[in-house]
């Protein structure tokens, strides 16, 4: 008797705190949900609706990274490219990406002519704008970053809480967890939509806001890291240091070390991104992806730009087979926060996770507002 008194005073106080977490933040978890149904599918949005992404291969030699820099530089005047990326059948990509002052663009040119074809500043970007409400709440990222990370770390105990609510008690009450009772009243199927919907997108949506919560704190990232490492540090990740050029007037070491990736990333049929250097300090980094539907498959290799030989790191981002299985881990984290780490299929159970984690809010509700009217009318 005192056992079954002492678990009805836990469900209740787990019910509480899922009430009112439930109530503070359900137009928290309605946006995110709503805006990481938007992001689900934006690469596949934008490859269909952008034709400027797509140039058609030829056999023709690509131009070196030197000269798609000079030309996406001449079209954006004292903005200083970041990188370049090549891909079989696409246009190649200069990107342009500073913090102070702040400007984001890409500028799409065929590889083998140098036309510019698409000059895009991402400040309009609709998923560009999407992504700052989804991580930032469009606040400045040292404000809006703690704001979403704490929220989705209230929406990670609503889950939890919420599976030890939904918990049967006895054997009977399982079959009525598992089944939506669409032939019942509106109140029993909302009820139903918001335990059993629930329930069974409950795995996946634990897996978006943990992978979020990685995002979104260092303290909680490095606590995944020392459990998957089994007690390690991670390595902080710091830039590669290179010998100070000597060869001035000569032809950048970037394109040399490009020439000299040219086999290799053509055997691998994936993209080649030439990072150009801040400075004669830092060393010339080429990332080899072999997967593009993903980031964690990708070769970070960086290179002394007096020497060209290159240097090994220690930290996440060097080669994937010198990483860790808590390496891969986070590498993997942003492909499993959208879903692109198991393909279509994955980012289709991310849309539909989502898509749950935005109704729940408002089942809930609809749930809390219907036992409220029920006391009023009892007075």
């Amino acid at each position: 008797m005192y056992a079954v008194t002492l678990r009805m005073r836990f469900k209740k106080t787990i019910g509480f705190i899922h009430l009112w977490l439930g109530l503070v933040s359900g137009l928290f978890v309605l946006f995110m949900g709503v805006t990481g149904c938007i992001l689900a599918f934006e690469t596949e949005i934008e490859n269909a609706t952008q034709e400027y992404r797509f140039t058609q291969k030829q056999q023709k030699t690509l131009l070196k990274p030197s000269v798609l820099k000079a030309i996406a530089e001449k079209a954006l005047p004292n903005k200083i490219a970041h990188s370049v990326t090549y891909e079989d059948g696409r246009s190649a990509v200069v990107t342009f990406y500073n913090d102070d002052p702040e400007y984001y663009f890409l500028t799409f040119i065929n590889p083998y002519s140098g036309e510019l074809i698409k000059l895009k500043d991402m400040s309009n970007d609709f998923f560009r704008f999407i992504i700052g409400g989804h991580y930032y709440l469009w606040l400045p990222p040292n404000i809006g970053q703690p704001i979403v990370a704490t929220g989705t770390l209230i929406f990670l105990v609503m889950l939890i809480s919420g599976l030890i609510l939904w918990w049967p008690r006895n054997k009977a009450g399982r079959k009525q967890r598992f089944k939506i009772k669409f032939n019942a009243k509106w109140k029993r199927v909302n009820y139903d939509l918001h335990n059993v919907v629930g329930f069974y997108m409950l795995w996946a949506a634990l897996l978006l806001a943990m992978s979020g919560l990685v995002m979104g704190f260092q303290w909680f990232s490095k606590s995944v890291y020392w459990v998957a490492s089994g007690g390690k540090q991670k390595v902080e990740f710091y830039a590669a240091p290179s010998s100070a050029s000597t060869t001035k007037g000569s032809s950048p070491a970037y394109d040399a070390l490009w020439e000299q990736a040219i086999p290799q990333w053509q055997q691998m049929q994936g993209s080649l991104e030439v990072h150009f250097p801040e400075a004669d300090s830092v060393a010339v980094e080429l990332a080899f992806n072999p997967d593009t539907e993903t980031y964690w498959k990708a070769d970070y290799r960086y290179y002394d730009q007096e020497t060209l030989k290159e240097i090994p790191v220690r930290h996440t981002y060097g080669l994937l087979k010198n990483t860790s299985a808590a390496d891969k881990l986070l590498r993997m984290n942003y492909d499993i926060h959208v879903g692109a780490i198991a393909g279509i299929p994955g980012k289709i159970l991310a849309f539909l996770s989502s898509l749950t984690a935005a109704s729940l809010p408002i089942t809930g509700f609809m749930i809390w507002w219907g036992r409220k009217k029920k006391k009023v009318r009892r007075f």
